[in-house]
């Protein structure tokens, strides 16, 4: 996909010019991850917009559903206002947000790199914010179109945008810790729902009204406030000048075995390469896995464990409809502790990446990962809950951290010149896997149901699947090698693609002495990550308490 098919702009606009956002001398490179932060947790809500499920599905009827003629077709169900809309209609939802996501990266990933990160991260403000408008408009009208338009089309490209435009930007300003700066950006994209999803719960729960539910005054607010956030985190976005790195530090010298270059590779040259392709495997089979369990973690420990959840020896269909209640509030509270993990996955093997090498902690993904998902059925069938849950929150941390590590890993190959435009494209391996890891689960456990297999036993062969596809992924890994010197770009190639005013050399910098000083002595940075650390502290503690529900 060649970057003659993007149709945004790329004309000097001037303040929004990616030559006014080069770093002025003196700026602390720690007022950038809380930019990135900004951005990634308004954008996560993504992950939490089953919240809306429940409400919308009685938009009509409010206290319960309006059902629609059995007999009416999708096409008619996209125009009907008169009846309410099943949960697998809006469930599509999820379809749509991570198809443009990868989508959108992929044919504008080279026109981020071109115009900067405050350009991109403006658009994808008022693509995921606008998205949020459309949809209450839609919800307002009772238009499921609307809703698919505005949130799933729209609020897609924005997602897109959002989410690669700080990664090419924290690994240049990060070269010393690149798995570190990533995973403190894209651990708020984890963490988006834990904010987000009991923040709209509250704000249904204000406005709901014995005629409305309150679904599309909350994507109102919803989108006011994520509007400020993404907004301020556009504006605080700064890149450095050519050539700076932190002071004291010097580039590793290449090498086979650490997989790191100190060249680039050209966007045209890069994705065609064995090892783009290769990493795109690694990224998809690891997506496609962790996205399933994703999906069916609430329904499989209620329907493996049942009636043990609450100390009654019973199995799911046995339950009486107040102890299905009480499993279903104990089931939220382990979502809710997976969350977390994935939140903390994304920071911790991010940073475990700079010490061990990409390549060694994808192996460990897929080793570990192989070992787990084949372990869960025997967890199941022994009633070893406390090893069933922390297995599965090792998985989703291991899910996280995969998104997390794999900025630098590119980077390491291909350089950092056209990283976030390659990052870009290889998240198309992320739409194949929200495609492909939903379908296989549900469908899977859906034939099993219907030729007799019990609940409990309905995700055994989903599992053992599941941990094949992980020994495929670390045999791709496995292969990747270095990219061939060939397709090096030579000093005067790079010079010919920067693009920032020639006034620029004059803010190289070195004021990084060490991470210590550069924390301290700045009220920016102690403002900066209190706008994102308050939020995210409030998101963790609604988690541990619903998480408390699952040891009690």
């Amino acid at each position: 996909m060649s970057d003659s098919h993007s149709t945004l702009p790329s004309q000097n606009t001037g303040w929004l010019d990616k030559s006014r956002i080069v770093a002025k001398p003196g700026f602390n490179r720690w007022l950038v991850p809380p930019a990135a932060l900004a951005i990634h947790l308004c954008i996560g809500m993504a992950y939490g917009f089953s919240v809306f499920w429940l409400p919308l599905s009685r938009a009509i009827g409010i206290s319960q559903p309006l059902v629609c003629p059995a007999d009416m077709s999708l096409l008619s169900e996209l125009f009907a206002s008169h009846c309410d809309w099943k949960i697998s209609t809006l469930g599509w939802m999820y379809t749509l947000f991570f198809v443009f996501l990868g989508s959108s990266a992929a044919i504008w990933g080279g026109w981020l790199e071109r115009v900067g990160p405050r350009k991109a991260g403006i658009v994808s403000t008022f693509c995921w914010c606008g998205g949020l408008v459309i949809s209450a408009i839609g919800i307002k009208l009772h238009q499921i179109w609307l809703m698919w338009l505005g949130s799933g089309f729209i609020g897609g490209i924005g997602l897109g945008l959002g989410y690669i435009s700080p990664v090419s930007t924290l690994i240049k300003w990060f070269p010393d810790r690149r798995g570190m700066a990533t995973g403190m950006a894209i651990m708020g994209f984890g963490g988006g729902a834990m904010i987000g999803a009991p923040l709209a719960d509250l704000l249904m729960k204000s406005f709901a009204t014995p005629t409305s539910v309150g679904v599309y005054e909350t994507f109102l607010v919803l989108a006011a406030i994520y509007f400020v956030f993404m907004i301020s985190g556009a504006l605080g976005y700064r890149i450095p000048a050519d050539g700076w790195k932190p002071a004291g530090w010097t580039a590793p010298a290449a090498s086979k075995s650490a997989m790191i270059t100190s060249h680039h590779v050209h966007l045209s040259d890069a994705w065609k390469t064995r090892q783009f392709w290769l990493v795109w495997m690694v990224l998809c089979l690891n997506v496609t896995a962790g996205i399933g369990i994703i999906g069916m973690a609430s329904p499989m420990l209620q329907e493996v464990f049942a009636g043990k959840l609450i100390g009654v020896d019973a199995i799911f269909t046995e339950l009486t409809p107040a102890q299905k209640t009480s499993i279903a509030a104990i089931a939220a509270g382990f979502t809710g502790l997976l969350s977390l993990f994935n939140i903390v996955g994304r920071f911790f093997w991010a940073s475990l990446s700079d010490k061990i090498g990409r390549k060694a902690t994808y192996a460990t993904f897929f080793l570990l990962g192989f070992a787990m998902y084949a372990s869960i059925p025997s967890m199941a069938e022994g009633a070893h809950l406390a090893l069933f849950v922390t297995f599965m929150c090792i998985i989703l941390s291991m899910y996280g951290g995969c998104f997390a590590t794999v900025p630098a890993y590119l980077a390491d190959m291909f350089g950092t010149k056209f990283v976030g435009a390659i990052h870009g494209r290889l998240l198309t391996a992320w739409s194949a896997a929200g495609i492909f890891g939903p379908v296989l689960v549900n469908y899977l456990r859906e034939y099993q149901l219907a030729h007799g297999v019990a609940r409990a036993d309905a995700y055994n062969i989903t599992m053992y699947i599941l941990s094949g596809l992980l020994i495929v992924g670390f045999l791709c890994n496995w292969l990747v090698r270095p990219v061939s010197e060939e397709l090096h770009m030579s000093k005067e190639a790079v010079a010919a693609e920067k693009k920032l005013a020639d006034d620029t050399h004059e803010h190289f910098v070195s004021d990084v002495t060490a991470i210590a000083h550069e924390v301290s002595h700045s009220w920016k940075i102690a403002l900066a990550w209190a706008a994102v650390s308050l939020p995210m502290a409030w998101g963790i503690w609604i988690t541990l308490q619903k998480t408390m529900l699952l040891f009690k």
